[in-house]
């Protein structure tokens, strides 16, 4: 019995951070993760727990065969909440991409941009069906727009095929715009995602009326990370998504706390990795994303140097969990950043994908940012006259012109 004790306790004490490049042998995190017990997540909403199901059998988590029903959203599949999708893909120079609308055309538009191994389903289809986003998406459509060859179910690219750089992603967005005939926009990124936005925005910022950016990196990769991402890009070329592939995905995703204490959330996003990606198109899209060049902006108060200075002009909202494993690349692009036009914000209690760990306080912190740019000033809290004033930008706010209280550094912290 002691014996057992402790080796529970050896594997509560392990490292996610640590990357076991032999594909041949079984990380113990990954064995660790697959003989845990989940409780089954029914379509009729049937409510479980750990334990045993009916035939004594443990229960487990249930299966994502490639996210087939975009009706059933990621972490809201016991929920009968359905998302009415317009697919239709975008002729670019570099191939056709895959945009699914949701809203009403005539409204303002929201575009938004995934990280590396989602796409527009296992990224944001979740939040966009979080209850406290509903009031705020009657007001808006969003254009969920996935990299080239990183929709569900795509078939993979040639072997010769060119993957447009960073820069010629963010250059597709042009196509976009003209295909549904946009003037104006306000971006909503992740991770690479948001990178890319950033670079649209300082190339064309007449279309940018306003920026959400979430773990958005502004440098160039570092050796480490160069390093660990040209090494996933070769196995996923070679040998499809292996362990090592899927263990640095989900630190990039969510950061060591995260791991060792979200096993569920970190299960399905494991499983998804494994089930629903086209490893060969993530390589090329890893390939690019480490490619990256430095974005050269810079922060400049003298007003007169900022007129001929590069910098994000759109004002801009960075968030970043406390627990994430971008933290320190956020802090170098708010430094970067013009504080009368930036928020900076990093959410307690949270590792990298805060879509998945904070909806609600990601949901209320877009609300307020977008009633701060003149958008939907009477849309209220679902909670209605029973929640206390916003604390979500650090102190309350209640003004009704501007519930966006600055600070002198644009620094804000969630509690």
């Amino acid at each position: 019995m002691e014996l057992q004790v402790q080796n529970e306790r050896e594997r509560e004490k392990m490292s996610y951070s640590k990357l076991d490049a032999d594909e041949g042998e079984m990380d113990p995190v990954n064995e660790m993760t697959e003989k845990m017990s989940y409780a089954k997540l029914e379509d009729g909403g049937e409510e479980g727990g750990k334990g045993e199901g009916k035939n004594g059998q443990p229960l487990r988590a249930k299966s994502f065969d490639g996210f087939e029903d975009p009706s059933q959203p990621l972490l809201l599949s016991g929920n009968n909440t359905s998302v009415n999708y317009e697919l239709d893909f975008v002729e670019t120079e570099w191939g056709n991409i895959l945009v699914a609308i949701q809203g009403d055309r005539t409204k303002p538009a929201i575009l938004t941009y995934h990280d590396l191994g989602l796409n527009h389903v296992s990224c944001f289809q979740g939040f966009f069906n979080f209850p406290d986003m509903q009031p705020i998406l009657k007001h808006f459509c969003v254009y969920h727009i996935n990299a080239p060859g990183q929709e569900q179910g795509a078939a993979q690219l040639p072997e010769n095929f060119e993957y447009p750089d960073m820069d010629h992603l963010a250059e597709t967005l042009i196509s976009v715009l003209n295909h549904f005939r946009l003037k104006k926009f306000i971006g909503f990124g992740v991770g690479s995602g948001a990178n890319i936005l950033t670079r649209f925005e300082l190339a064309h910022p007449e279309y940018i009326e306003a920026l959400i950016l979430v773990n958005c990196v502004s440098t160039q990769s570092t050796w480490t990370e160069w390093m660990q991402q040209k090494l996933s890009a070769y196995y996923l070329r070679k040998n499809g998504m292996t362990n090592y592939t899927q263990e640095y995905l989900l630190w990039h995703y969510f950061g060591k706390s995260t791991m060792e204490t979200h096993h569920e959330l970190v299960a399905l996003f494991r499983e998804n990795l494994a089930k629903n990606v086209n490893a060969f198109n993530l390589s090329l899209f890893v390939n690019s994303y480490i490619r990256r060049t430095d974005l050269n902006i810079r922060r400049e108060l003298d007003p007169f140097k900022q007129k001929n200075l590069r910098g994000v002009k759109a004002h801009s909202m960075l968030i970043v969990g406390a627990n994430s494993p971008h933290v320190n690349d956020s802090v170098e692009m708010n430094a970067r950043m013009d504080p009368a036009r930036s928020q900076w914000m990093k959410m307690s209690d949270c590792g990298g994908m805060i879509l998945e760990e904070q909806p609600a306080k990601l949901a209320e912190a877009i609300r307020l940012f977008l009633q701060g740019q003149g958008y939907v000033p009477w849309v209220k809290s679902v909670k209605g006259a029973t929640q206390p004033p916003s604390t979500v930008y650090g102190t309350p706010s209640t003004h009704k012109q501007d519930r966006r209280p600055r600070t002198s550094d644009g620094v804000t912290v969630v509690v």
